[in-house]
């Protein structure tokens, strides 16, 4: 199944993908550290490729990056990670799915 197909729909999609590419491309942006906060999973699921560097500490890097671009980090920070966890559920929820249609 192809990354495209998998995600495709899913709530915060536009956000893991750009993290995906971010991260990738060695860019540190919020969506990259996202993506690194949820590594293990999206690796699991096939989305994230085991040998991409993890980075130390993701959840305090993206926090340090809120802070620097100024504006409530605290309010940004915790809705990020909302769309992040909304994004897994239903990731998990369509493989599960999946593999049962199977």
């Amino acid at each position: 199944m192809k990354t495209s197909d998998l995600i495709s729909g899913l709530p915060g999609e536009p956000l893991v993908r750009q993290g995906l590419a971010d991260l990738q491309s060695g860019k540190p942006t919020a969506p990259a550290w996202l993506v690194s906060i949820a590594r293990a999973r999206l690796a699991q699921a096939g989305l994230l490729d085991r040998s991409t560097p993890s980075a130390a500490e993701p959840e305090l890097q993206l926090y340090r990056l809120l802070r620097r671009e100024g504006g409530d980090a605290y309010s940004r920070y915790n809705s990020l990670l909302r769309e992040l966890i909304s994004f897994e559920q239903a990731l998990d929820r369509r493989l599960s799915r999946r593999s049962n249609e199977n």
